[in-house]
Parts: C-alpha cells; structure tokens; sequence
C-alpha cells in the first residue's frame, strides 16, 4: 500500500514536470549537435496485400541523431536484404523494394518488421503481413437444372472460390447485363440470390454469377443457372417467413469501429415489407442506413453501445414474422493515451505510460530497444508496473527507446517512446535585444523561451537591477514570458531574462517601450460649398513622435474616387472643382504601427454664384536649386517658386534621375505642400542622383525645373530580398524556386547575385543552397512527391548580403492521385434525384492538392422489360464536388432507369483512379405525354382517334386517360368527357359526337405514380381541309337566320294587315277610287322569286303622297317595295278608326321638295328575309 502512495505521489510530480519536457525545440541551432533516438516516421500498413504484376514496396522511414541504420525480419528471423539480389533497401532509408518479377512471388510473402537503430537506441516497426493477392477459379460442377411452382420462394447458391481479398459479387445474364434486383429479388451478402416467390416472369435459363477480384481486376463466372416456372399449379398466398438467417434468433459479433451489417431476407406471398428495430433502445439515426430494400442495416463506426437485441419483422397482409439477432461488440486494442517521448536530464524521474483498452483485455508487454523487458539486461533504476514504466535517476548514455506492445485476439498496437537523457546548459531561444513596443494602457508580453535539461528556472529583472516577482502588474507563466497587464510609460526599459539550471546560466536581453496614443486634435468640420469651388477638410493629429503615422481618406466609408482632384495631404484634404457626387462623409483614419484614430464630417454641395471671369495658367517653374546636409542616405533640396498665376500653388512633385542605372529617365520621388520649398529626400546607395521640382495649381503642372547637380551614393549591401518568392513544382519530382529580381536601384552595389536555400519541412535535414545571378528562378530536382519546402532566397553583392530572407513554404511537383473513394453508396430520394456518398481518400495518397471529387454516372437502360437494351445514347454526366466533401445530390435522372456510377479524386495535376462501378437504380416516376395522336375519319357525328405511347413510359404503364370536350363558339369550353383505356389499346372511335362542332381532346398516360403530360389535338365533325375557326361568322348560324326569318314573317303580315284596311275603307271618296283602280301595291308575289310584282301607274298617273316617282313616269322596281313611311310611319299620312289610308286628304301642307325626297324607305321584307339566306 505505501508502494502504491508512492508510486502515486511520484506520478503527479512527474507529470507536471514532464509538460514542458517533452518538448524539443524546433529551432536548427538548438538541435544541432543535440543526440536523439530513432523516431519511426513511415511505415507500411500491418496488413499489404500485393499484385504479383507489380513491384512489393514495404516502406520504413525513420530520424534520429545520428541519423539511424536499417535492418529488417521476417517471420521472426533477420532478413538479410544484401543476399538477395531481387531486394533493393533505398540509400538513407529502410524502405525495400523487392523486384518479383519472373520469380515467385509467394517465396516472399509473410511477416515482417523494420529496425532503426543509433547509438541512442532502437525504434522497431509494425509488425507487416505481406500477402500476394489470388483470385482462384470456380471448382467444376455440375449445375442442376431447377423447376419451381409458381409463388414458392427460391435461393440460387453463388459460392465463390475464396480470393485475396475476398471477391464482389453480382448476377448477371448471358448478355452481360446485370439481373435487376428489387423487393423481391435480392442478393444477399454472401452473394447468393434470393426471390421472396417466384413470378413467370423468372424463367430464364442464364442465371450467371460472376466474382470480381479487386486486386487483379478479374472476373470469374459461375455456371449458368437454369430456372423455369411452372405455372399449372401456383402456390396460394402464405404469410412471410425468413430465408435467412434460420431460425427464430441467431449471433452476430462485430469488432469496435467497424460497420455492422445485420440482414434478413424472407419469403412469402405477396413479398413481404421488412422494418427494424433495436430492443431497448433506438437506432442511432446518424450512422444507420437501409440497403437492398431494408433487407440490410448497416450501422457505421460501432461502439460498445451498439450491442444488444436487433429485430427484423417481416409483414404482408397475411401476418408477421420476427427474427432477433443477437449483436456482441468485442474490441482489438484502442490507445487511450500512448506513451509519449521523454528528455530527461542526468539524475531526473521520468515515467512511461501505455493505456489502451479492448475487449478482451489486451495484454501489455514492454520492450527496450526492440528486446523484450524480461530478455533485458536488468537495471535497478527501472520498474514496470503492468502499464508504467519507472526510470528513477537516470543517468547519460543510458537513453533508449521503449516499446510498448499491447495485444488480444482480435490484434495488437505497438508505440515506440524514447527516453533522451540530455545534460544541456540553458539557452535563450528569444532573439536578443528584441524590441517590444506598445501603446500605454494595453497588455505587453516579452518572451523568454529557453532550453536545457534540465529545465531551466526562469527569472527577470528590469533595467539589470530590480527583481520581478509574480503579481500586479506583473505575471511570469511557466514558460518565461513576463506579462504587464497595463503597461505603462514607466514600464518602458530594459529588461532581462536569466536562465538558469545546474549545468549554466544564460541571459537576454529585451527592450520595452510604451508609446502615447493616437489622437485627433482637430477634427473635419462639416462644409456647404459651391459647386465647381475647393472643399478642405483638415484633421490634426497628435501621436507619439517615434511612430510613423500614415493618414487615410475615406468616402461613405469607402476608398476615395480615383480622381485628381482629390488631394491628400499629412493633415487635410482637399477637394477641387467640387461636383453633386463629391457630396458624403468624409473619414480621416490616422494609423501607426500600434494604433489608429479617426473622425468623420459631411459635405454638402450648393449651386455655384457667378464670379467674375479670372484668368488662370500653370505656375512658372522653380529656380536655384540646392542640395544641403548632404549624408549616405539624406539629403536637404531647397529652391525658389515660380510665379502661381493667380492659381494658388498646391504641391511640388520631386524627380530624380539615375544617371547610372537608367539616365534620361525622370522618377517621382516625393510631394511636398505648396507652401513648402524644401524637401527631405530619403537616398538610396549606388546611385548618381540629379533632382529636378514641378509646381502644380489647379491649372496644372509647370514645366520641370532645371536640373539639381549631381549627388552620388556608395555602394553598400542590399537593403531589401527578393519579392514574390514562391515554390512550387512544376511535375512530378521537382520544386520550381521562382522570385522577382531587385531593380538597379534597389541593388545598392554591384555583383547583384541571389542565395536561393530550401529544405524539406518538418523533416531533420540541412538546408540546400545555390547562389545564382541574372535568373529568376531555380529548379530543384529529385523531391519527393507532393511535400512541403522551407525557401529562402537572400540578396547579395559585393559589399555583403541583405538581410535575413523571410521563410515562405512552398509545394514540390504534384502527381496523379493514387487511391480511389471506399464505400461508395448511393442513396435514391425519387424517381430524378439520388445522393452519393463515399469515405474520403487518405490525404497521402492524394499526392497534390485536393481540389474535389469528380462523379461520373451514365444511364445504362430502363428498367422495363422493354428497355432490357442497354442505352447507346446515353452520354456520361460529371459532377464535381470541391474540397474534401463527401456527398453530393445527383439531380435530373431518368426515372426507372438503371444507373452506373463511379468516383475519381481529383488534384491540381488530374484525376485519380475511378472507384469500383455503383449500380443504382432509380423508382418509377409519372411518363411522359403520349407521342402522337391522330384523328382520322371524321364524319358528322363521330371520329377515330389513334395514337402512341410515350417515348419515355418512366416505369410501367397501366393505361392512358382520354378527355374530350366540345369548344364553343365563344371562348367556353363544353362539358367534359372522360374515358379509360389499358395500356394495350391505342385507338378508339367516338360515337353520337354534334356535328360541326370543334372538340378538344386530351390524352395522358398514366403509371402508379399517376398520369403524365397531356397530348393535345382539336378537331371537328365536318369533313374540312383547314381545322375550323372558333371565331364563326355569325350570319351563318341557324340560329340567327332563324331569328330574321321570324322578324322578316311579321313585317309580311303587319303589311298585308295595313294593305286589307285600306282597302276596306269606304267613308270617304278616296274609297271608290280605289276600287275603281285597283291598288298596284297589293299584287301577289311573283311565285319564281317570291318578289312583289312590279308597281303599274297606267290609270291613275298620280302618285301617292310621299311616294318617289322617277323622271320618266314610272318607278323602279328597287323603289317600288312598298314602306311603312308611305302609310303613315314616316309622313304625315294617317290611318283613320277603320283602317283606311286618309293622309291625301287630310289638309295638311304639302312637305318641300327636298324634304320629300329624304325621307327615308324602309326595305323590302322579302329582300331583307333573302339577305339572309
């Protein structure tokens, strides 16, 4: 028990002393010369599978310092690689490459292990299984015809040969096309093919299985089946029952983080509907998914709570059955946490740890250097305790590297860990003399990061005197750095770090300096100006004197218009010749390196008052110029101002010219305010500088001044490296170093050359270098694929380097993705929309930059017996899917169809190889409108309509729908008629239709989905050339010539009625006359024409009152038709109480000539009644 404390207690002591231990700096300087063990960096997986078509490549990389040797084992016994000529071990690596070719590669399958060693220890590999892949051929059999009654269920056995690894199954016919697979009709997952009962339909002699071995891309086929349905005595309906697995319960034990796939299949008439349930408890929804219509569950990365009863009922309407399946959850061994490196210093405790976890318990076995603990020569200073090991006062020269080997019967890990024991004086890994500013009243950190072993103790001291503890202001963390939470100007100074540890002592220096804020003085005022006048916002600033500040300009909040007559200033802005769009919110925004401030103001413009006309010109330009406190990089320019022409001058522009590199070209150099005549020019070395001044107003710039006299700079080592430095391979095995070359100006010296360095990153390697000049680019060759590189590239001359190059990262060549997508599933939605899924690619095998995944998917044929045909037309479709995604919709499929779909990933230098093929198959959907439909033989009263079925049917029709309707002559449509037809008829004729209607008829075909698009045709009972109009003359209709003829009957009558009144009256004289002479304009019609007979005057010359006679004495015929203005209805005659005519003696005035001749003549009753006809 007291052991056990003290075990306890020293764990907890070590464990916080070991957080910063573990830790080896990074830096180059501090790693060399530091020793370490051998450290496993790649290896092959435990278990490689290989084609005997190909080379057998075991990788084992490895670093340590030195740099480590290389041995190898199989089947537990030393491999000697230099006896065997077929087997090359790469220089500087433990990687074989074992050449098999016209040898027999079984001769070197088995187990094998990989061994680095230094003079520090010995790191060992997986354990490697290296199997040959096989794909044997079927055993001969004799293959049984099979007969089978009608509804009973059916199992065709698959029993493929055993391959390595094993094969993929599927059915498929004599024409190569696959069986198609549905509720019914399933294949289970040991290949064998399963029909819940059995249809007609399945007679068919070429049942094919087929095996595809994955590794050697081949395929075996089975013997063809022979099935044939006898259909004389069908089997009745029976409730379901389950095919497989047997039984009322059955086992199932799946391993943890694997995918479990629990199936049932069952039999019964009609096909039973399968579900699934988990007794107590639920699915878990995000990692269950359905397959071969909900015969399989599948559920992904399982745990130790996926354990327990499953049920799978099987329903149809006679009943249900249930079947549990009994699902155990066992572990190989998992790392809870492995043992981690360890650097310890002489005399230091250090503990290893190895906690894993499995069902059953693994067994944990430790090893040193490869050697079991037990084998080990024994040594005092260590204890194991099943999964800790105790290194007590450890002492140099005795590192090594500790296995940790943990096992049970499902596998086993294996974890190097090395123990580096290192005595290390302090050093100071933070630059010295760095120097920290800040703004006061913010937090300031200053970094002392260190390394020693041991680990140095950490304290600091301010200006070399006073000695910093941990509390207000101040906090030191564990590792060194000191913090001020609120720093202040009386925090600024000199500080120094001391490390200290039992080997040294070492200290750095660091600098602190606390700056003023930033603030605006003055800030932009709101302004009201004319248009086409000058707008100035100011805006003072104060900051601290030793921070450059750079001021900026804003409009609305965005970048100033890109025009000239926006001018900025260091403390204002001016706008010229303001215009309505220069109207906003004007933002000054004063940056330094530290901190910034802003203020804002609005200008509002108004409409310009006239002024009087003044004349304005450029400036003349300046004169005398003089170059004073002339220094290597300065230098002082002075002049005199042209005259401004009434123009205010508002800057002065600066050139210069280099006579040396580029003369007779004049540079912009800088700008200084109108008001100012001197500049302060910032100089660059090796250079012959002449400077000349422009003057601008608000006409423009003057002409250039005359040129300054010349002023020359030493040369000096460059001040500036290369820009736009980039890496990046161009093909497989090469990194292409390209940068942008300095100027003259900017090279400082002759002898402009480059030092261009790289190395691979995060491996323990030397930089590379070449120095070149007049290139800009440097190829690398022989890299690895697909590999990060540290570059450099630093600027020099014949007066020394530039500075430090910044390290950019940069890619060797990239190549062709070597691994395609796993576990491709396709998940149907409907009948036009499906969504893929597959497992991402291991990112070492992507060999370049991901840029997505490509799915290619093609239509291979409908589902309909008759579309078995496999679709020519159909084109490949492409979907690409960016980034590491992992699913995708496929949208605009062809329902009941059957589709192939494969995968490639996809990188910068092409695709991958594709997946292995998915088959899906899409669910019926509506059809499409039927493809013609023709009327023929239209009569009066009837019409035949034909027509044909839809050119895409979507699933399997079960008849169409017909709906006709007479059109009116107005836009109504008619009652609408409606019939059914089944899908083998295609024509019907329609009876007791009206005729000379206009009917609309509709046709749409229809699936259990429902009906489809309509085809639509109008056509009319009468035998016609062109379709009729809707649009029917109306004098045309029956109707409406029924209609006059009634109204042309009544005017008949009223006229004769008025003629049999005249004659009957006798009261007056008028009466015997007219008896005398029988009125001209009662004779009887004409029987030929139905037309009154013609008007005769020959007795009694005078014509009726308002009657129109013609100029030769007699009437027209045209004008004889007799109207009911001559009788009263026009004129002022009358009839009197007995009828008769009494208007030509009734005394009233004659009416005027041409009143008479206006009157107006109603037409002839028998020509209005013929006008209709």
């Amino acid at each position: 028990m007291d052991f056990q404390l003290s075990i306890g207690a020293l764990l907890m002591t070590l464990l916080s002393h070991m957080t910063s231990a573990l830790e080896v700096p990074l830096d180059p300087k501090v790693l060399e010369g530091l020793p370490q063990p051998p450290t496993i960096t790649l290896q092959s997986p435990k278990d490689y599978i290989f084609d005997p078509r190909e080379n057998i490549v075991i990788h084992c990389e490895a670093k340590g310092k030195p740099h480590p040797s290389f041995s190898w084992t199989r089947n537990g016994t030393h491999f000697d690689v230099e006896k065997d000529s077929k087997v090359l071990m790469k220089p500087g690596s433990g990687t074989l490459v074992i050449d098999i070719s016209g040898e027999k590669a079984e001769a070197y399958e088995g187990t094998y292990q990989c061994t680095a060693h230094n003079d520090h220890g010995t790191a060992v590999s997986n354990n490697i299984v290296i199997r040959q892949s096989r794909s044997p051929l079927w055993s001969k059999e004799r293959i049984e015809a099979i007969t089978v009654q009608l509804g009973i269920s059916l199992v065709l056995q698959c029993r493929p040969p055993a391959g390595l690894p094993p094969p993929v199954i599927f059915w498929m016919d004599n024409n190569f096309q696959k069986l198609p697979l549905d509720k019914r009709v399933s294949q289970a997952l040991n290949g064998d093919l399963y029909f819940s009962n059995v249809l007609a339909e399945d007679t068919r002699n070429d049942y094919i299985c087929y095996a595809r071995f994955p590794h050697t891309q081949t395929i075996q086929q089975k013997q063809p089946i022979s099935v044939t349905v006898q259909e004389t005595n069908p089997a009745r309906e029976q409730g379901p029952g389950f095919l497989t697995p047997l039984g009322a319960t059955s086992t199932k034990m799946v391993l943890r983080g694997e995918t479990l796939q629990l199936e049932c299949i069952a039999e019964g008439l009609p096909t039973p509907d399968m579900s699934w349930q988990k007794d107590g408890g639920e699915l878990p929804t995000s990692r269950v998914s359905f397959l071969n219509y909900k015969k399989t569950l599948k559920i992904s990365d399982v745990g130790e709570a996926d354990a327990g009863d499953y049920t799978c009922t099987a329903t149809n309407r006679l009943g249900t059955a249930d079947h549990v399946i009994k699902v155990t959850v066992k572990a190989a061994p998992f790392w809870i946490s492995a043992p981690r490196n360890l650097i310890l210093a002489p005399n230091e405790t250090g503990i290893l740890t190895c906690r894993v976890s499995g069902d059953p318990k693994p067994e944990i076995r430790w090893f040193v250097n490869g050697i079991l603990l037990e084998n080990a020569p024994e040594d005092h200073t260590r204890k194991v305790d099943d999964d800790t090991v105790i290194l007590s006062n450890v002492q140099s020269g005795s590192s090594a590297v500790y296995q940790c080997n943990a096992s049970n019967e499902f596998g086993y890990l294996i974890a190097n860990a090395f123990v580096n024991v290192l005595a290390e004086p302090p050093r100071v890994l933070t630059p010295p003399n760095q120097v920290y500013r800040v703004i006061t009243n913010s937090p300031s950190l200053l970094d002392c990061a260190t390394f020693g072993s041991p680990i140095p103790t950490i304290t600091w001291f301010k200006d070399g005197k006073i000695s910093i503890k941990s509390g207000d202001p101040y906090v030191i963390h564990e590792n060194g750095t000191l913090e001020i939470n609120v720093a202040q100007s009386q925090n600024s100074g000199k500080y120094t770090c001391i490390a200290t540890n039992n080997l040294g002592i070492k200290e750095n220096h660091v600098f602190l300096e606390v700056k003023e804020p930033t603030r605006i003085l003055k800030q932009p005022e709101y302004k009201v100006v004319q248009r086409g006048m000058s707008a100035v916002f100011e805006c003072k600033v104060k900051h601290d004197p030793s921070l450059v500040p750079t001021m900026t300009w804003l409009k609305n909040n965005g970048e100033l218009p890109d025009d000239e007559r926006f001018e900025v200033d260091t403390d204002s802005l001016v706008i010229k010749d303001v215009m309505d769009e220069d109207e906003g919110t004007y933002t000054c925004i004063m940056n330094t390196s530290l901190d910034q401030d802003s203020a804002s103001a609005m200008l509002t413009v108004v409409e310009a008052t006239p002024t009087p006309a003044i004349v304005y010109e450029k400036p003349d330009p300046a004169t005398d110029l003089e170059l004073t406190d002339q220094t290597e990089r300065s230098v002082q320019l002075t002049w005199i101002p042209g005259d401004e022409h009434n123009s205010p001058t508002q800057k002065f522009l600066i050139q210069y010219e280099d006579l040396l590199h580029q003369p007779s070209v004049w540079v912009n150099m800088t700008e200084v305010p109108g008001t100012s005549t001197t500049a302060h020019l910032n100089l660059s070395p090796f250079i012959y500088y002449s400077f000349r001044v422009l003057a601008k107003n608000q006409v423009g710039y003057s002409q250039p001044s005359q040129a300054s006299r010349q002023y020359r700079t030493n040369p000096a080592a460059p001040d500036d490296n290369p820009s736009d430095v980039h890496g990046e391979g161009t093909e497989p095995g090469n990194l292409v170093i390209s940068w942008r070359s300095l100027t003259g100006f900017q090279s400082n010296g002759p002898g402009l050359e480059y030092k261009v360095l790289w190395r691979q990153k995060d491996v323990d390697q030397e930089w590379s270098s070449t120095t070149v000049a007049n290139v800009t680019q440097v190829v690398v060759t022989g890299t690895p694929i697909f590999v990060p590189y540290e570059i450099k590239v630093q600027s020099l001359n014949d007066y020394g380097s530039g500075p430090e190059a910044e390290v950019i990262i940069g890619y060797s060549g990239e190549d062709l993705p070597t691994s395609a997508p796993d576990d491709v599933l396709v998940l149907v939605h409907n009948s036009t929309l499906a969504e893929v899924h597959w497992e991402p690619v291991s990112a070492h095998s992507i060999r370049g930059k991901l840029k997505g995944y490509k799915v290619y998917y093609r239509r291979e044929r409908g589902l309909h017996k008759t579309e078995e045909e496999a679709d020519q037309e159909s084109q490949d479709q492409v979907l690409t899917f960016s980034g590491n995604s992992t699913e995708g919709s496929l949208p605009g499929l062809q329902p009941y169809s059957l589709y192939n779909l494969f995968i490639r990933v996809l990188n910068s230098k092409g695709e991958g190889p594709p997946s292995p093929d998915k088959q899906f198959e899409t669910p019926e959907g509506v059809p499409g409108p039927p493809s013609f439909l023709n009327v023929l033989n239209p009569s009066l009263d009837s019409l035949t309509l034909e027509w044909g079925p839809p050119l895409n049917n979507n699933g399997r029709l079960i008849g169409y729908t017909l709906k006709y309707q007479p059109v009116n002559n107005t836009v109504e449509m008619g009652p609408v008629k409606m019939m059914e037809f089944p899908v083998n008829e295609t024509t019907v004729t329609l009876d007791n239709l009206n005729s000379s209607v206009l009917y609309k008829f509709d046709l749409s075909a229809k699936t259990i989905k429902g009906a489809g698009a309509n085809t639509t045709r109008e056509a009319s009972t009468v035998m016609e050339t062109t379709v009729p109009s809707r649009h029917v003359d109306i004098a045309t209709q029956g109707w409406f010539i029924g209609l006059m003829c009634a109204i042309a009957l009544l005017i008949l009558v009223l006229l004769i009625v008025c003629f049999i009144k005249r004659n009957k009256g006798g009261k007056y004289p008028v009466k015997e006359k007219e008896e005398a002479h029988q009125d001209p304009e009662i004779q009887p019609m004409k029987e030929d024409d139905g037309t009154f007979g013609e008007y005769s005057d020959t007795e009694d010359h005078k014509p009726l009152k308002g009657s129109r006679t013609p100029s030769n004495g007699t009437v027209r015929r045209d004008e004889s038709d007799d109207s009911l203005v001559d009788y009263g209805e026009g004129g002022d005659g009358q009839f009197n109480e007995d009828g008769s005519f009494i208007g030509q003696y009734s005394g009233k005035k004659e009416k005027d000539t041409h009143e008479g001749n206006e009157s107006s003549e109603a037409p002839s009753p028998v020509n209005a009644m013929n006008s209709f006809v």
